[in-house]
C-alpha cells in the first residue's frame, strides 16, 4: 500500500493535514501580507551629461543684531582718513614718477628736453642720484682707494691735530660679515670722493659748478663721520687725502705690479656751519 509521502500529499513527516492530523492550516492575512505591486513606470534614461544632483546649500541670512560686516582696505577707514590716504598715495606716486623721469633724462642722449631743462635735471640728480656706468667698463678699476681725514681740534688744552683716520676702513668693517650692509656704508663715501675727483683738476681746482658742489658734499660727509667720535673739543679745520694702492697680481700671474701707496692730499678746509650735519649747527654760527 502506497504512503502519502509517495503521492506528494501531506507534510514532510508523513502526516496529512486534516481534522485527524492535529495541524491547522494557516491562511495569509491580507492586512499584513503585501499585495501585488504595480509595474514601474518607465522614465527617461540618464544621458551622458546627467550626474548626481546636488541640493542647493541653504542661504544664511546675516544676523541684524551683529551689525554690518567690517570692510577691508581703505574702504574700512573713515572719510577723513580715506582722503589723507589718497593724498599720500598721490604724492608718493608723483615723486616716484618725477624721480624716474629725471634719471631717464639724465642718462638719455642729448635732446630738446635736456637742452632746455638741463640745469633743473642736474640739480635734481646731483649728487645723491648720480649715475655711474664703470661697472660695465671694459677695463674696470684695478686699484684700492681709501679716504683718510684728520682734524684740528680746539679744546681746553689748546689746539691739536688728530692722527689720520681711515674712513674707508671704517666702512669696510661695517660691511664685512654683514648679510645686509647699508647702501650708505657701501657707496656714500666712495661715490662722493669719485664725484670730487671727476670735477677737479690735478691741482685740486674746481672745473665748474659741479666742483664746488662736490667739495661741499665731501666736507659734509667728513664732518658727519667725525661727529661719531668725541675728540674733547671743537673741530676747527679738516684735511682729506686719498691713499691709492694697485691690486696685486694673482699668484699664477707673472705680472709685476707695485703695491706701494700713492697719496693725494687736499688743502686744509676751515669748518663752517654749512659743513655740519643738520641739527648740530649752533644758531649763532648759522647766523654768521
Amino acid at each position: 500500500m502506497d504512503s502519502y509521502d509517495d503521492r506528494g500529499v501531506g507534510g514532510g513527516d508523513g502526516r496529512v493535514a486534516g481534522p485527524d492530523s492535529g495541524t491547522v492550516p494557516t491562511v495569509p492575512d491580507p492586512r499584513t501580507e503585501p499585495g501585488p505591486q504595480p509595474p514601474p513606470v518607465p522614465g527617461p534614461e540618464p544621458g551622458p551629461e546627467s550626474g548626481p544632483r546636488h541640493e542647493p546649500e541653504p542661504r544664511t541670512e546675516p544676523d541684524p543684531r551683529s551689525g554690518p560686516e567690517p570692510r577691508a582696505g581703505m574702504a574700512g577707514l573713515s572719510f577723513p582718513y580715506q582722503v589723507a590716504a589718497a593724498v599720500a598715495l598721490a604724492v608718493i606716486g608723483l615723486i616716484t614718477c618725477t624721480q624716474l623721469a629725471m634719471v631717464f633724462l639724465h642718462v638719455a642722449p642729448s635732446n630738446t628736453m635736456t637742452k632746455q631743462h638741463g640745469k633743473a635735471i642736474d640739480e635734481w640728480v646731483y649728487p645723491e642720484f648720480e649715475q655711474n656706468w664703470k661697472l660695465f667698463a671694459p677695463n674696470p678699476l684695478q686699484q684700492n682707494i681709501a679716504v683718510h681725514v684728520r682734524a684740528e681740534i680746539a679744546g681746553a688744552d689748546g689746539r691739536r691735530t688728530t692722527p689720520w683716520m681711515n674712513l674707508s676702513g671704517e666702512d669696510g668693517k661695517a660691511i664685512r660679515a654683514n648679510p645686509l650692509p647699508s647702501h650708505v656704508q657701501q657707496n656714500e663715501l666712495r661715490r662722493g670722493w669719485d664725484f670730487y675727483l671727476g670735477s677737479h683738476d690735478n691741482q685740486n681746482r674746481p672745473n665748474g659748478l659741479r666742483g664746488n658742489l662736490s667739495e661741499q658734499y665731501v666736507r659734509r660727509i667728513v664732518m658727519l663721520r667725525l661727529g661719531e667720535h668725541d675728540y674733547g673739543g671743537t673741530v676747527e679745520r679738516i684735511q682729506v687725502r686719498s691713499e691709492v694702492r694697485s691690486v696685486p697680481a694673482p699668484p699664477w700671474s707673472d705680472e709685476k705690479i707695485s703695491t706701494k701707496p700713492s697719496y693725494r692730499v687736499l688743502p686744509w678746509w676751515t669748518v663752517t656751519a654749512a659743513d655740519l650735519p643738520e641739527g648740530s649747527a649752533d644758531p649763532k654760527e648759522t647766523d654768521q
